[in-house]
């Protein structure tokens, strides 16, 4: 029986802020159109969006948080 060893990749980390951004850029879309379902949602799909929004914006400090890192990473 042959025996299958997987090699790791290498650690690219050269595109990660540029993933970062994207990711920061598609979250504010998702949050700026939620935003705008909100002011026709019944009550109780209210309540849902805000709370997903308040996640979103975590995520989106989160992100810039994580940008900021690679950033310094990438000066050394």
């Amino acid at each position: 029986m042959e025996r299958y060893q997987n090699e790791p990749k290498p650690d690219d980390r050269s595109d990660n802020v540029e993933k970062l951004q994207d990711m920061v850029q598609d979250t504010i879309e998702n949050y700026r159109e939620a935003e705008e379902r909100m002011e026709n949602a019944p009550e109780h799909e209210k309540k849902e969006i805000s709370e997903k929004n308040e996640r979103r914006k975590e995520s989106i400090e989160g992100f810039r948080d994580e940008i900021k890192d690679e950033h310094r990473n990438q000066m050394h």
